[in-house]
C-alpha cells in the first residue's frame, strides 16, 4: 500500500515537473521570437498601460504570438517592475526579449528641439508652437501669463531662457521644456556671476544678462565678445551712451523692416540707447554662456567705438576721429554682401529622433 502511495506521489511530481518545464519552454519560446516588423515602428505606451495589455495589442496586430505566456512570464518574474510610458522603437530583427529589456530600462524615443543664441522670446514661442510632439499648453497666453504659468510671475521673459538643444519625449509639455530652459539659464548666470571681475558697472546679475544680450546681438565672432564688452563697459563707466543698433531694433519690434535709419535712432523707445543713458530695461535676446562670460570679463583696453567691417567682424577705435574714418570706409561705401554680424544660421528643423 505504501509502495503504491509513493508511486502515485512520484507520478504527480513528475507530471508537475513536466508541466513546469513545458510552461518554461513556452515562455522562453515566446520571449525569443522575433517581432514581425518589416520597418521601424513606434509603440506608444500611455500612462496606465500594462504589459499584459500591450502583449495582447501586439498579438492582435500580428507582431508576436503567445501573449498569454508573455503575460504569465511578466507576472511571475517582473511584477514589481515599473513600465515607463513613452514611445518605444520596434525594429526589424528585434526579439520580444529585446523589447522587454527596453521597457525595463525605460529606453523611450527622445526628440530634440534647439533654441538658438540671439533669438527673442517671440521666436522661442514660435519654435515651441511648431513642434507637434510637444503637449501645447501655452498657446493663446500672453507673455506675462506664460511667466505666471512657469512660476515666475512679474518677470520679463526676454533673455531668461538658455539657448541649447533640449531632449524630450512625445507628450512633454511646452511648459516643462521652457521651465527647463529657464532653470538652465539661471544656473549658468549665477555660476558666471560668482566668478565675475571686480569693478564692473552692474548692480546685479540681471544687468550683466542685459549686457550679455547686447554682446550676443552685436557679434558672433568668438574672439570679439570680450573686446565689445570692454567698449560697452568703458562707455558705461564714463557716462557715455551705449549707442548700439540692436537695442534700437528690438525697441522697434515688428515695425523694423530690415534696415535701420536715422529716424529710427531718434525714435523714442525704452530700448533706444542713442537717446537713453545706461542699459536698456531688459535683455533683448537669448544668450549663451560665452556672451555672459564676456560681459563679466571684458577685455582691457582704451577703445570706445567699433564699426562693422561688413564680414561679421569689427574695427575698434579709441576716439571719435578714428571711428569716423572707419565709418566712412566701411559704412558709407558698403559692399553688396555687407552684414554687421556673421550670416545667421538657419533655424533648426527639430525633426530628428534621438536614440536613447
Amino acid at each position: 500500500m505504501i509502495r503504491k502511495i509513493v508511486m502515485v506521489v512520484l507520478a504527480v511530481l513528475a507530471l508537475g515537473m513536466f508541466g513546469l518545464t513545458g510552461v518554461a519552454w513556452r515562455q522562453q519560446a515566446a520571449l525569443n521570437q522575433t517581432l514581425d516588423v518589416s520597418e521601424v515602428l513606434l509603440l506608444d505606451v500611455q500612462p496606465g498601460d500594462t504589459p499584459g495589455g500591450l502583449f495582447r495589442r501586439l498579438e492582435a496586430e500580428g507582431r508576436l504570438q503567445g501573449a498569454f505566456w508573455l503575460r504569465l512570464y511578466w507576472r511571475l518574474n517582473l511584477a514589481d517592475r515599473t513600465l515607463h510610458s513613452g514611445e518605444y522603437r520596434l525594429e526589424p530583427g528585434m526579439r520580444v526579449r529585446d523589447l522587454l529589456a527596453a521597457w525595463l530600462d525605460g529606453k523611450v524615443v527622445q526628440y530634440s528641439l534647439t533654441l538658438v543664441e540671439g533669438w527673442n522670446f517671440r521666436q522661442v514661442r514660435a519654435a515651441l508652437a511648431r513642434d507637434a510632439r510637444l503637449n501645447q499648453t501655452l498657446q493663446g497666453l500672453t507673455d506675462e501669463q506664460v511667466m505666471s504659468e512657469l512660476g515666475y510671475a512679474g518677470q520679463h521673459p526676454e533673455g531668461r531662457f538658455f539657448p541649447d538643444t533640449y531632449l524630450f519625449t512625445r507628450g512633454t509639455s511646452d511648459r516643462d521644456l521652457l521651465r527647463q530652459a529657464y532653470e538652465r539659464l539661471d544656473r549658468v548666470l549665477n555660476e558666471e556671476w560668482a566668478r565675475r571681475e571686480e569693478g564692473l558697472p552692474y548692480q546685479d546679475a540681471y544687468q550683466a544678462l542685459i549686457m550679455a544680450s547686447i554682446i550676443e546681438k552685436e557679434t558672433g565672432v568668438p574672439h570679439e565678445r570680450a573686446e565689445i564688452a570692454g567698449v560697452f563697459v568703458r562707455r558705461l563707466q564714463r557716462g557715455m551712451l551705449l549707442q548700439t543698433d540692436p537695442t534700437v531694433i528690438y525697441g522697434l519690434g515688428e515695425a523694423y523692416a530690415g534696415r535701420i535709419t536715422r529716424a529710427h535712432l531718434r525714435q523714442p523707445t525704452p530700448y533706444n540707447t542713442y537717446t537713453n543713458a545706461g542699459l536698456p530695461p531688459t535683455p533683448i535676446a537669448m544668450v549663451g554662456r560665452e556672451a555672459i562670460h564676456a560681459a563679466l570679463h571684458p577685455a582691457a583696453g582704451t577703445s570706445l567705438f567699433f564699426v562693422a567691417r561688413g564680414d561679421g567682424s569689427h574695427v575698434f577705435s579709441d576716439d571719435l576721429n578714428q571711428h569716423n574714418q572707419a565709418v566712412r570706409r566701411y559704412q558709407l561705401n558698403r559692399r553688396a554682401d555687407y552684414r554687421s554680424s556673421p550670416a545667421p544660421a538657419p533655424a533648426p528643423s527639430n525633426d530628428a529622433e534621438v536614440s536613447p
